[in-house]
C-alpha cells in the first residue's frame, strides 16, 4: 500500500520551493511507493515581491507578533486525507515563522492536517532559524504532530554581507551576484545538493526508524549553529518584544514609529551586533561548556 506523502510551504522568491521539491525527490522518484502531495500555502491578501521598503518594515509588528492573516483553504483532498509523513516549509520573518506560516498553523486546518503525524521542519534563511524553530515546536506540540527531523539550509555568507545581499534581494527581486556582492540566499549548490537530505529521511522512513533521524541529517550537515548567532537572535527577541508591542499598542502614531523603527533595526545591524560579536568572543573562554550544550539542543527536536 502506498505512503502518503504532504510537501506544506510557502514560498515567496521560489527558494523554499525549489528546497523542498529537492528534499522530496526521492520519495516522487518512487511513484509506485509514495503518493507526494504539495500544498502551497496561499493568503487570502497575500504580500507582494518585491516588497516595498514601507511594506517590508510596516509588517514587522504583526510578523513577530504572530498575528494570523486569512487563508484560502486547503483542499478537500488534502483535508480528507491521512498522512504517512510531513515535510514542511517554513520562511522566517523577524525571527519568528512567516505570517503565511503561522496562518496556516492558527487557521483550523492546521490540527486535522498535522495531529499525529511525523513532521520534518525545513528552512531556507538568511542565518537567524534558531529562536524561530524553537516558536514552531511549540506549535507543532500544541497541535500534537510528531517532530522527528529539522533541516536549516542558510546563506552561508558572513552576517553583515548577507543584510546587504537579502535587502537587494527582497526589495528589487535581484538574487545574482551584482558589483562586489555576491548571490542572495542559500547557493544553488546547497538547493540542489539538498537532495541528499530527502535520501536519509526516505531511509529512515522506510525503516521505521525516525527516532534516528536527526542525529543522521546532523551528521550529514543538515544544522549549523553559529553560537554569535543565537545571541543575535536572544538580543532581538527582547528588542522586538518592546518595539511590536509599541507599535501595535500606539495606533495613531504607528507610520512613526515604523520609520524609527526602521532607523533602530539599521543601526542595531551595524552598531549593536558588532558589539555584541566583541562580547561575544571575550566570553567564549568562560561560557565554552554551556554554549556546546546550547549548540547540542538547538541541533537537535526536542522542545525544553
Amino acid at each position: 500500500m502506498k505512503k502518503n506523502i504532504l510537501v506544506i510551504y510557502y514560498s515567496q522568491t521560489g527558494q523554499l520551493e525549489d528546497i523542498v521539491k529537492n528534499i522530496a525527490k526521492p520519495f516522487e522518484a518512487q511513484k509506485e511507493e509514495y503518493n507526494v502531495t504539495y500544498y502551497n500555502i496561499k493568503l487570502k491578501e497575500d504580500f507582494p515581491f518585491p516588497w516595498q521598503s514601507d511594506v517590508f518594515f510596516n509588517t514587522f509588528p504583526e510578523s513577530y507578533l504572530q498575528i494570523p492573516k486569512e487563508i484560502i483553504p486547503p483542499s478537500e483532498e488534502i483535508l480528507n486525507k491521512k498522512y504517512d509523513l510531513i515535510l514542511f516549509g517554513y520562511q522566517v520573518w523577524y525571527l519568528t515563522p512567516s505570517i503565511p506560516i503561522i496562518s496556516f498553523l492558527k487557521s483550523g486546518f492546521a490540527e486535522n492536517i498535522l495531529k499525529d503525524t511525523p513532521v520534518v521542519t525545513i528552512s531556507g534563511t538568511r542565518n537567524m532559524w534558531m529562536l524561530s524553530q524553537e516558536k514552531l515546536k511549540v506549535y507543532l506540540r500544541d497541535l500534537k504532530a510528531k517532530l522527528v527531523g529539522n533541516i536549516a539550509l542558510v546563506d552561508r555568507h558572513d552576517n553583515y554581507t548577507s543584510v546587504l545581499t537579502i535587502l537587494r534581494w527582497l526589495t528589487t527581486g535581484q538574487k545574482e551576484k551584482s558589483g562586489m556582492l555576491p548571490a542572495a540566499g542559500v547557493s544553488d549548490e546547497e538547493i540542489t545538493g539538498s537532495v541528499k537530505y530527502g535520501e536519509i529521511i526516505k531511509t529512515h522512513f522506510k525503516n521505521n526508524d525516525l527516532e534516528n533521524l536527526q542525529p543522521d541529517l546532523v551528521k550529514n550537515g543538515a544544522i549549523e549553529i553559529r553560537p554569535f548567532l543565537v545571541r543575535v537572535e536572544k538580543v532581538g527577541n527582547k528588542i522586538f518584544t518592546v518595539w511590536s508591542n509599541l507599535i501595535i499598542k500606539k495606533k495613531e502614531k504607528r507610520p512613526l514609529l515604523i520609520k524609527f523603527f526602521k532607523v533602530y533595526l539599521m543601526a542595531a545591524i551595524w552598531i549593536i551586533s558588532p558589539v555584541v560579536l566583541v562580547l561575544h568572543l571575550l566570553t567564549t573562554p568562560i561560557f565554552w561548556f554551556k554554549r556546546q550544550k546550547q549548540k547540542r539542543y538547538l541541533q537537535g527536536i526536542n522542545l525544553k
